[in-house]
């Protein structure tokens, strides 16, 4: 992957009817980057894909694609192509017409157009389905035509709105791989819309978590899960326990009634904090050996593991742990430095 920036938003504000739906972002996109906008709902990441795109202007700030200043561009004269949750698909033309529809409106050659479209359909696993109308198809074949037919104009950068919503789960674990695959074959830049966690941790290079027409954390998916920002990414990017602590100096850390140590510094000796333990990094031991001690209070099966919240210290905790113990036992919970996370205090309002 280049570290060269292909797609620069700098600046950029957005203001729907008094609402910012963006505000200020600076962003830079990497050539052959599998970056993800991640966030909920009207947190601006649409909003942000929509002004890469062209279909939104922002209201101040600029966008830039190779160095060159695209912000009164229009959407057909960018290198860019968007795949939407809705695939906009035509049900009066079969996959290959659908398929070839880019092209066929540049007046391309029927030669050229029949190749592309054969290497579309072997690239996207439909071979042996273009002359199936659309209406025919399962939601995730339909989603592999649109893929097909934003692909097949050989795009610089590949736009994703939410492709895999409509599908059921089972389908859009399968797709997040194909997705990944076609990736790595095309060795093209894929920006993607998402409210799904697992979905960005399962495909991108890079997260950009957004909240509130902001930008809170930009990293790897190692990065973002194992050290997030502050509270809102923390309990955004997979389960978290969140618990208020104090800095009593660098590696030191006081919570939940005690000392712990802990791998992170910088903070002011004595400074409040937000304290985040992962539920599978809470080790069950004895009550004796424990650093807390409590009391088991619910168990959930959740298939690899059991979920298990246990009141201790005054919190109740969630506990991921492939042992179970009955509600109602008295248990001790130990957890080691590397897995206590020390951020910044800010409000998660």
């Amino acid at each position: 992957m280049s570290e060269e920036p292909i797609i620069r938003l700098v600046n950029v504000s957005k203001d729907y009817d008094g609402t910012e739906a963006l505000k200020n972002i600076n962003l830079y996109i990497r050539k052959n980057e599998f970056l993800t906008l991640l966030g909920p709902s009207g947190c601006g990441k649409t909003t942000t894909l929509r002004i890469i795109a062209g279909f939104e202007q922002p209201d101040t700030g600029e966008v830039f694609f190779e160095g060159k200043n695209i912000t009164n561009i229009p959407p057909y004269k960018r290198k860019v192509n968007t795949v939407f949750q809705r695939y906009a698909l035509f049900p009066h033309m079969n996959v290959a017409e659908n398929i070839a529809f880019g092209l066929t409106i540049k007046k391309m050659d029927k030669k050229t157009i029949d190749k592309k479209v054969a290497e579309m359909l072997e690239l996207v696993n439909l071979k042996g389905f273009e002359k199936r109308y659309v209406d025919s198809l399962s939601g995730g074949q339909q989603q592999r035509v649109a893929i097909a037919r934003a692909l097949i104009n050989e795009p610089e950068v590949l736009l994703l709105d939410e492709p895999l919503g409509a599908l059921d789960l089972k389908l859009r674990k399968g797709m997040q791989i194909e997705l990944k695959k076609i990736h790595k074959y095309l060795g093209i830049t894929f920006v993607y819309v998402t409210h799904d966690q697992e979905e960005a941790l399962t495909m991108s290079d890079t997260i950009v978590v957004m909240k509130d027409g902001t930008i809170q954390q930009i990293g790897t998916p190692e990065m973002i899960y194992n050290e997030p920002k502050n509270a809102f990414v923390a309990d955004f990017i997979g389960e978290s326990n969140i618990v208020p602590g104090r800095m009593i100096k660098d590696n030191l850390v006081y919570f939940a009634g005690r000392e712990f140590k802990c791998v992170d510094g910088g903070f002011g000796d004595n400074e409040e904090v937000d304290v985040v333990v992962r539920p599978e990094d809470i080790k069950l031991v004895s009550e004796e050996q424990g650093m807390l001690q409590g009391k088991v209070e619910s168990v959930t099966f959740k298939g690899v593991h059991y979920e298990m919240m246990v009141r201790s210290a005054g919190y109740e905790w969630m506990i991921h742990s492939t042992l179970m113990e009955p509600v109602g036992t008295r248990i001790g919970i130990s957890i080691l430095p590397n897995d206590i996370h020390i951020m910044k205090k800010v409000s998660t309002k």
